[in-house]
């Protein structure tokens, strides 16, 4: 194949879909089908109290990429009416967003061409470039705005470029401060005309507005090309953000809008390198692949402060998008395929947790526990457990603290980083090992994690959830691994603990917790699988095949649901069905796609009609993105060299020929993956 495949264009104006998501890891923006109108913005870190719940939240900064257009004096605000979204395209293989739209307000019309992208070679900066065509000479104004309304905070100061200030940056910018104090903004603005010379005017910042005005008499026939650079900064990464983002704005302003763009289409191919292609099946399902990987790598940046969301950036309209909260799904499904594609994202995500464990210890001493226990919704401000109230899932679902220590024994495993491996890593799965020894209760039965809770999220607790246990052996297995590596002793504790784990085994069948029946409240949660993929335990092959065949047979009444449905598609494979697991590829994952730009949803629309649209859902992608990278080709990352990784025969689902990907890291270098349908071992080959 060529290259990526970037989704239809989407002709007129929004039918309740969700807008375009654009986001380099540090900025996301929600960019309406008519994007001269303020959409959303997200910033990594920028977090503020939320104004129902009262919890901290990721809070929605200004939109600074907000046009209003002037033709002889009438503007697209009050002639609303008079502005025709045509077109909207998105460009995966750069991250470009191009909207086709018009604006008759009276005799001249304009025809508008508005080209955006976050950048990912510097992720504190967007832009946005207008090309604008007259039908005939008119007095041309066009006012870039940054639009505070409608969003919680307030301006505490801003400043302006003025007369005599020609080396001042940009044209202005001012510091935000979210709902309740948590955190800090700063929004700088430059803006150029390219084609004409114009009157410019930067008022004082007014009803929430602040602005740049230019204006000028245009002809016919001519393109005008309006330029917008802004950069965005939170204080999660600079104590005086908006200063930063004044310095940052005049080094952006001065390389330009070409030379910005060039540098994002270099990072996006270099990105691209990582495509997975698929030989065998639809081009639909190969565009599908090619938007999971695009809203992926979107989603994390090597210079994220604060992790990620299960939804990346994104957020709409009146859902919660579990308030911005970083949470399991980012360790169990997201930091592997991040490692393996984009290592400095995955880097970034877990140095988020690695700081946070003084505030992990201090909600294991709350709940009298030794070691660190990680909030079930840890805020990505402070760390600290911010679930809503009465906050039940955080008083059960705490396999949590298991699934973060073996995403950091994971990532050292791929990448090999001693650097990381001796200052991060250590000291986490010192701490959850620490945990589990302290959570689990010896009993004549061994080991047992009373009053828990695996993936499915159930009313009532239960005891040896099959997928706590799973990951905390996992865990204490990692420990191990870096501590001989380390050369630290491990404490008796821990190893007894790992061999008596009472794992509800039941007539040669892995149950998802004790005294588990299918027709109970999420009984067909297939959370028990999770221990055999993407954990990789060893229970034995019969016991494997029994509990996966048990829970296939019960695959429809879970499908539609969140996360674990990505996976159905490894686990049919790996018991010899692909025929099965093509069916569950669709079922589980495929389907969930819908909006504009092939969004993944958070939950199936046919299954649950009532739900909001959400996503794109980074659990249910992470989740897809491990079946293609390491369960579909058999292969598991451990300390030993990359090349012994392969580890199963490959069984694809059927009508697959194979799975390609040109470059994934390894041990800091790249590799080259090859899995052909019915091979005894993929190709896990270095470049």
């Amino acid at each position: 194949m060529p290259g990526p495949i970037s989704p239809s264009p989407v002709r007129g104006g929004a039918r309740g879909e969700l807008p375009a998501y654009l986001s380099n890891g540090v900025v996301g923006l929600r960019v309406r089908a008519n994007p001269l109108v303020a959409g959303m913005t997200l910033v990594s870190g920028l977090t503020g109290r939320h104004p129902v719940e009262s919890i901290e939240a990721l809070a929605p900064a200004p939109y600074p990429l907000a046009v209003e257009i002037a033709i002889d004096g009438v503007t697209s605000t009050d002639a609303a009416d008079a502005v025709s979204p045509l077109e909207q395209s998105y460009d995966f293989q750069t991250g470009e967003l191009t909207t086709r739209l018009s604006f008759q307000p009276r005799e001249a019309r304009a025809e508008l061409e508005v080209l955006t992208f976050c950048s990912r070679r510097r992720p504190n900066v967007i832009c946005q470039e207008i090309a604008l065509r007259l039908s005939s000479s008119a007095g041309l104004g066009l006012k870039a705005l940054v639009d505070c309304r409608g969003i919680d905070g307030v301006a505490v100061s801003h400043q302006r470029r003025s007369e005599g200030q020609g080396e001042a940056p940009g044209d202005g910018w001012l510091l935000w401060r979210t709902n309740g104090g948590l955190s800090l903004c700063g929004v700088a603005l430059a803006t150029e005309v390219v084609g004409a010379e114009t009157k410019v005017e930067r008022p004082r910042m007014q009803r929430g507005v602040l602005s740049a005005h230019h204006g000028f008499e245009a002809g016919p026939e001519r393109t005008y090309r309006f330029r917008q650079i802004a950069t965005v900064v939170p204080s999660a990464m600079h104590a005086q953000p908006d200063q930063e983002a004044a310095r940052q704005i005049g080094l952006a302003a001065g390389l330009g809008f070409e030379r910005l763009r060039e540098e994002n289409r270099a990072e996006w191919q270099d990105l691209w390198r990582g495509r997975i292609v698929v030989e065998g099946p639809a081009e639909r399902e190969q565009a599908l692949i090619d938007a999971t990987f695009f809203y992926m790598m979107s989603s994390a940046h090597g210079s994220s402060p604060a992790s990620t969301s299960i939804f990346g950036l994104s957020t709409w309209g009146d859902y919660h998008y579990y308030f911005g909260h970083v949470m399991w799904d980012i360790e169990a499904f997201a930091v592997a395929p991040y490692a393996l594609l984009q290592p400095a994202a995955a880097e970034s995500l877990l140095d988020y947790r690695a700081r946070s464990l003084e505030a992990a210890r201090r909600n294991a001493l709350i709940r009298g526990l030794r070691g660190a226990q990680f909030p079930w919704e840890s805020a990505p401000g402070t760390g600290e457990e911010a679930a809503p109230l009465p906050g039940s899932a955080a008083w059960n679902e705490d396999h949590i603290t298991a699934d973060v220590g073996h995403a950091f024994g994971l990532f050292g495993a791929i990448t090999g980083k001693e650097a990381f491996i001796r200052r991060s890593a250590w000291p986490v799965l010192q701490g959850v090992a620490e945990w589990i020894t302290s959570r689990t209760t010896p009993t004549q039965r061994g080991c047992e994690l009373t009053g828990s809770m695996g993936a499915a999220e159930r009313d009532e607790p239960a005891d040896n959830p099959a997928f706590g246990l799973a990951a905390a052996q996992a865990a204490l297995d990692d420990a191990f691994e870096i501590a001989a590596r380390l050369g630290h002793e491990v404490p008796d504790a821990w190893r007894k603990t790992r061999e008596a784990l009472a794992f509800p085994l039941t007539d040669g069948m892995l149950l998802p917790h004790d005294g588990w029946r299918p027709d109970e409240a999420k009984g067909a949660t297939p959370d028990a699988l999770l221990a055999f993929f993407p954990l990789w335990r060893d229970f034995g092959e019969a016991v494997r095949e029994k509990t996966t065949r048990r829970f296939l047979d019960l695959a429809d009444q879970y499908v539609g649901s969140p996360m674990l449905a990505a996976l159905y598609g490894v686990w049919a494979a790996w018991i010899g069905e692909p025929a099965l697991a093509a069916k569950l590829v669709n079922e589980g994952y495929f389907k969930y796609f819908a909006g504009r730009f092939d969004q993944v949803l958070e939950l199936r629309r046919d299954k649950f009609p009532e739900a909001p649209m959400a996503g794109p859902f980074v659990a249910n992608m992470g989740g897809f993105l491990s079946s293609l990278l390491m369960g579909f080709p058999g292969v598991r990352p451990t300390h030993a060299d990359p090349e012994t990784w392969p580890c199963r025969s490959v069984t694809l689902p059927e009508g697959w020929e194979s799975i390609r990907v040109e470059q994934l890291w390894a041990r800091g270098r790249p590799y080259r993956l090859e899995a052909r349908q019915g091979a005894h071992r993929a190709e896990l080959t270095p470049l």
